[in-house]
């Protein structure tokens, strides 16, 4: 990591490839965030591209230069199958070690002359108007698959690492930046996936490049970790026309599997939990 005093930016620009399995649970766990590189082939980035440039977007609130689309999945079939990408699906598997549910699916454009977003989280414990209640949900991955390259000049991730263990208020969850003086930058190469914590404190630079910067999105939450309150069921119509690849991750949307009055000393408590092992960030496959 090294900082750019003319730009008076910090950029993560550590060799991702390198990180063992175990370093990428401590990246996501610890950090925040976490890269990997080539996560999508040359033939699939470019066939995501495509189908991606067909969408029909409208711009944000703050800039019609920032511009995306909700959905995509319900729009393009080959998009749709992007929910079922095996090795994101198996290393998130493994991260939760439960039943994947996909959360929701964005389409992102940032193009020449946006002004960047500004630093926030997208986990709301109590719900939000622009997150809904599936905000509240207590354990999300959003998971950023860039479309084109992330350079220093068009619209970068930004991220305050660590910020999701934050216990002061600073760190409150409704609370938004302009910038932090801590934050990092985290360029990568078209064809990168972005894990985060949706805890995270996060946002992106403006765009001062002369191209476009465009990605997807796509949510995954652990099944027991539900939204605080029941929100909209799928609409059945949407679910028939999805890949059979897709359907087992669209479970119920309000889905929670807890029990409410555990005792003290329940039957058959397991005295191994492999899961939470603090050793676990010492894997090496």
């Amino acid at each position: 990591m090294h900082s750019q005093a003319e730009q008076q930016i910090n950029v993560d620009d550590r060799d991702w490839r390198a990180l063992t399995r175990g370093e990428r649970v401590r990246m996501i766990e610890e950090e925040g965030y976490l890269i990997i590189p080539d996560w999508i082939s040359p033939d699939h980035l470019a066939e995501l591209k495509a189908e991606s440039e067909r969408l029909e977007t409208v711009g944000r609130d703050y800039s019609e230069k920032q511009r995306g689309c909700r959905d995509p999945h319900l729009a393009s079939p080959k998009l749709a199958e992007l929910i079922a990408f095996e090795p994101t699906v198996g290393f998130l598997e493994e991260l939760f070690g439960d039943r994947l549910v996909f959360i929701h699916y964005t389409y992102d454009r940032s193009e020449p002359g946006t002004p960047g977003i500004s630093l926030h989280t997208d986990g709301q414990p109590y719900g939000s108007k622009i997150f809904g209640y599936e905000g509240s949900c207590p354990i999300t991955v959003r998971v950023l698959y860039y479309l084109d390259d992330l350079t220093l000049d068009v619209s970068p991730f930004r991220v305050v690492p660590r910020s999701h263990l934050c216990m002061h208020a600073d760190a409150h969850p409704y609370k938004r930046y302009e910038r932090h003086p801590e934050e990092v930058v985290v360029p990568c190469t078209a064809g990168s996936a972005l894990f985060l914590n949706h805890r995270t404190f996060h946002g992106t630079l403006p765009n001062r490049g002369n191209r476009s910067r465009a990605m997807l999105a796509v949510a995954y939450r652990p099944a027991w970790a539900g939204p605080i309150v029941d929100v909209e069921p799928r609409d059945p119509s949407d679910l028939e026309s999805m890949p059979d690849s897709v359907r087992p991750f669209l479970g119920d949307p309000s889905m929670r599997t807890y029990e409410f009055g555990v005792g003290n000393k329940p039957e058959g408590m397991s005295d191994s939990a492999p899961g939470m092992n603090p050793s676990r960030w010492e894997r090496r496959s």
